[in-house]
């Protein structure tokens, strides 16, 4: 019987297991979308709140593209006899392992996609004092290690270690800034909080994506990470299997899949989303583009204090984005290719889907699925392995070519969705009710007369953090975090209306409490 906890690389390596049923790592895989963690999925935003568009992609159909993609990736290594005894020597890659981990991935994002996660962020640490704050990875693993209570031992998926290893996309923990906490005595020495892996990688010359600041916040600790404090020693353990193959800091090939498959998928289908809402329009991509590529030559030769005073004005944005790659990730940018994917984005992108308006037709439909799987099975056909790769890449690499034409997809989603004006105004307000939510939550926690009728998971939760962290503040602190983590955006704003005294009839809310 295996171990399911202490599941290494037996299961499927060398070909599939006699009983695919007796896979650990599908079980762990069945056990994923069992979870009502992933259900909710459904009901949480991606970019914008989807609730009056079928259009736009929410947290689950992206997951489910992922997985997608994931699988699309290991099976083409399957094929690349070359590639096999890499994946061998760095651990493993199998199938179904990674399309666990890819299903898992967002378990853990908030109402309200990556704005959510900013603002429980910032009041898990000054609100909670809970040194590590939030983190939408580091919240998914918490929920498959601990919050999610359908493994068979009640706490956790019970997942293998394998899947959780795959999830660990920042396989490290924040490293917040010593000094003194809630626990700590006026004038004690603060203890110091335990971290993984030690060094930490926000300590190398070049670190990793995510191990290092969030720029502007000092002694804030790792801007992205894949685990807690609390769920260290998972961590530690889902971890073992790999010691002297990759480095500590480094994913696992599954994970590394993965991410790409992250990269691959957000790339692709946020720009099809914003189409067909009319959103993302001709006219300014097309010259942004097109005067960049009329004048790569002397947008080079403008100083940075010149195209910072100009950026609004077609082409420099473009430009800022080529200076930003050279500086950050010079193990891979290049002019030339560069060149070549802003050219090819142009073609396939500009004069090719967004040249028509997305009008609900069969054309416009076919039109969008062209566009997504051509530019999926050229991304995936682009991806390779390396034994030694840089600190800030994973083992699994897109080619340089396809790893620009990435850099320039997303770059026209970020310029020309995520930062209109709108799209802000839409956000601050919902910064500003995730904010209100957190405040009347823990002031219901911490009203000793109404214990008694504290919505029921908010105390389960409550018990739980009680075992982890050593006060009472910081347990319920984590508590209210981890419930409103939990929620949908429409069960976010229903369950602050209920509060706020704008609610229906008790039992007509769309959640149970």
């Amino acid at each position: 019987m295996v171990d399911r906890r202490e599941a290494r690389r037996s299961a499927g390596r060398g070909g599939a297991p006699a009983d695919l049923a007796a896979s650990p790592f599908r079980a762990d895989r069945d056990r994923i979308v069992a979870s009502p963690f992933f259900a909710r999925l459904g009901g949480v935003t991606q970019v914008v709140s989807a609730s009056g568009s079928a259009l736009l992609h929410n947290r689950l159909t992206h997951s489910l593209k992922v997985a997608m993609v994931a699988r699309a990736i290991v099976e083409r290594f399957a094929t690349q006899a070359e590639i096999v005894p890499v994946l061998d020597k760095l651990g493993g890659c199998d199938p179904d392992v990674v399309e666990a981990a890819a299903l898992a991935h967002d378990l853990g994002h908030p109402p309200f996609g990556h704005l959510g996660e900013q603002v429980l962020d910032r009041l898990a640490r000054q609100r909670f004092h809970l040194a590590d704050g939030f983190e939408g990875n580091a919240q998914s693993f918490r929920i498959v290690t601990t919050t999610d209570t359908r493994g068979p031992g009640g706490r956790g998926l019970d997942l293998t270690a394998a899947v959780r290893a795959a999830m660990l996309k920042y396989p490290w923990t924040r490293l917040p800034l010593l000094g003194a906490s809630p626990q700590t005595p006026m004038g004690a020495q603060p203890p110091d909080p335990p971290f993984f892996p030690e060094p930490h990688p926000r300590a190398l010359p070049k670190p990793p994506r995510g191990a290092a600041e969030p720029a502007g916040e000092p002694g804030s600790g790792s801007s992205k990470f894949s685990a807690y404090v609390s769920d260290l020693d998972d961590l530690v353990q889902a971890r073992e299997p790999f010691a002297g193959r990759i480095a500590d800091w480094q994913q696992t090939v599954e994970a590394s899949v993965m991410d790409t498959a992250d990269d691959i998928a957000y790339a692709i289908h946020d720009l099809e989303d914003f189409h067909r809402i009319g959103v993302l329009q001709h006219a300014p991509v097309s010259a942004e583009l097109g005067q960049w590529l009329a004048g790569a030559l002397d947008f080079a030769g403008l100083d940075d204090a010149e195209l910072a005073a100009s950026s609004r004005r077609p082409g420099r944005s473009l430009e800022e984005l080529r200076r930003h790659l050279h500086r950050r990730d010079s193990w891979i940018v290049d002019d030339d290719a560069f060149v070549a994917a802003v050219a090819r984005v142009r073609t396939e992108l500009v004069d090719d889907l967004l040249a028509t308006p997305f009008d609900g037709s069969v054309e416009a439909e076919q039109a969008v699925g062209r566009f997504s799987a051509r530019w999926t099975a050229r991304l995936v056909a682009g991806i390779g392995v390396i034994m030694d790769p840089p600190t800030r890449s994973g083992h699994v690499v897109l080619a340089p070519a396809q790893w620009h034409e990435v850099q320039v997809l997303k770059f026209v989603h970020k310029r020309f969705v995520l930062l209109r004006p709108d799209l802000a105004l839409h956000q601050r307000g919902q910064a500003r009710l995730v904010t209100s939510l957190v405040a009347a939550l823990d002031e219901w926690l911490r009203d000793r007369y109404e214990a008694v009728r504290l919505p029921r998971r908010l105390h389960d939760l409550a018990e739980l953090a009680a075992a982890e962290y050593p006060t009472r503040e910081l347990a319920e602190g984590r508590a209210v975090i981890d419930f409103v983590a939990s929620l949908t955006d429409g069960q976010t704003v229903a369950l602050l209306d209920a509060l706020s005294g704008r609610g229906g009839a008790p039992w007509s809310d769309a959640f149970v409490l």
